[in-house]
């Protein structure tokens, strides 16, 4: 069995609306160190209002947020 990981689709999502890293951690009043494990992929646990946050802020579904992949 292949291992799996969850993926954030933070860096695209980005991408797709042309915002930086550095506006959306000054709009969620987020740790830029932080954040950026989280587009990594870098992380044991997610926070819950992490990821509230981030769909208001995209206007976007869980489902459009996350994604399991195949490493």
């Amino acid at each position: 069995m292949s291992k799996k990981y969850l993926h954030i689709r933070i860096v695209e999502l980005l991408e797709e609306k042309k915002i930086s890293k550095t506006r959306i951690c000054k709009d969620l009043d987020l740790q830029r160190g932080n954040f950026n494990r989280y587009c990594r992929d870098d992380f044991q646990r997610i926070d819950a209002n992490l990821i509230l946050k981030l769909c208001e802020y995209f206007h976007c579904d869980i489902a459009d947020l996350l994604e399991i992949r195949e490493k």
